[in-house]
């Protein structure tokens, strides 16, 4: 475990950027080939998407500046050199510690994606992400910079409660950030392997579902990663009620295009429509 710890900490920013650059033109050229729907219009969409990627990382950057220990990885790496955490506390270190790191941070991403949902205040910032018209892998991206600083400070607690090792961390957001491209993928899957792997994994014709103008379908499968969790606690649904050619995606109060450029995304959760 030492030898696979001090491989994570040499190579960590080669390897989210290599694995980010490798999921995002995989599945780009994936559903070029094999598209699910037709018409994800790109060339409006797109630019906007990237541009609130680079936003995010600036944002993250930043806070980072300021506040070193901000990061899940340097909290990890803070609380290990000080024996913190509940894993420690309870004896679980090395492969105990990062198997059930992995699966408490999904079930906690799992819990911060329905609450996003359903307390008003926070919808608002996540609504920028089910604003998107169409979905492809760039949506799995598209997210505002508050929403993405939310986020860390959720996960730099957690790690930090846990005492999580820190390539579970890193390798944990690795799979989170590969996962949410996946499953955002116009991507056409046989039905026969979506069945199967949906078992285990959310697929694009499950994720799609939530995407969905139907709010009780946006209140469905907030799985990120496993989709034992919306099965476990009741908000699965298999297939949207309009059919997945039919379904429109995005959000009621927001289908004019011309209100979803990159300064109007950023303005969104600050006005009421």
């Amino acid at each position: 475990m030492d030898a696979f710890n001090d491989f994570i900490a040499d190579h960590e920013p080669a390897l989210r950027l290599g694995c980010f650059l490798a999921v995002l033109a995989v599945m780009a050229g994936a559903e070029a080939l094999w598209p699910r729907r037709p018409g994800a219009a790109r060339g409006r969409r797109w630019p906007n998407n990237a541009g609130l990627v680079l936003l995010d990382t600036l944002a993250v950057r930043i806070a980072a500046w300021a506040l070193p220990v901000f990061l899940p990885v340097a909290a990890a790496a803070h609380a290990a050199e000080r024996d913190w955490g509940l894993l420690p506390a309870v004896g679980i270190y090395d492969w105990g510690a990062f198997v059930v790191a992995l699966v408490v941070f999904d079930l906690a991403i799992y819990a911060q994606h329905v609450a996003v949902h359903h307390i008003p205040v926070l919808w608002r910032l996540h609504r920028v992400h089910h604003t998107d018209l169409s979905l492809d892998v760039t949506s799995g991206l598209r997210f505002h910079p508050l929403e993405i600083l939310l986020s860390i400070v959720i996960k730099t607690g957690l790690v930090l409660a846990l005492g999580a090792p820190a390539a579970a961390v890193v390798v944990f957001e690795v799979l989170l950030n590969g996962t949410a491209m996946f499953n955002h993928a116009n991507l056409k899957l046989p039905l026969w392997l979506d069945r199967a792997v949906r078992t285990v994994v959310v697929t694009p014709d499950m994720h799609r579902v939530h995407h969905s103008v139907h709010r009780d379908e946006t209140d469905s499968n907030f799985g990120f990663n496993f989709s034992v969790w919306d099965r476990l606690f009741g908000t699965y649904r298999a297939q949207p009620r309009d059919g997945h050619d039919a379904m429109t995606i995005g959000q009621p109060d927001f289908r004019d295009p011309d209100r979803l450029g990159l300064a109007r995304l950023l303005v969104q959760p600050f006005v009421r429509n």
